[in-house]
């Protein structure tokens, strides 16, 4: 099965360390696309314990990832990365099917799914 979402190296060390900071080593990361944000959509990621018969199981750097079928295309070929600087860090979503952005950066629209913007 072809990956839909690339996480790099760097993304990958700090999820690693978040999920044995919250005891979450025997979780999934899911990725995910939700309604909302001044777009219309907003990323999600976080653990979960279950993989549901809606999702696709992925793995890279020895994390298993979920995506549910429904997202993976909205989803597809985004990287997922970590980035660090002086002001701290964070993780930088790059979704190439994304076609607008709000200026917080979290919120975005493809050109098949809008979503229902909120007020920001």
């Amino acid at each position: 099965m072809e990956q839909v979402v690339e996480i790099t190296e760097a993304a990958s060390f700090q999820i690693r360390e978040m999920m044995r900071h919250n005891e979450e080593m025997d979780s999934y990361l899911r990725v995910a696309v939700k309604g909302g944000g001044c777009s219309g959509l907003t990323y999600g990621m976080g653990f979960e314990k279950e993989q549901d018969v809606k999702d696709d199981l992925y793995e890279q750097f020895g994390i298993p990832i979920l995506i549910a079928k429904e997202d993976a295309p909205i989803l597809k070929g985004t990287v997922v990365d970590y980035k660090q600087s002086l002001m701290g860090g964070g993780f930088t979503i790059e979704n190439p099917n994304a076609i607008a952005s709000c200026g917080c950066g979290t919120s975005f629209r493809t050109a098949k799914k809008a979503g229902t913007p909120e007020n920001c």
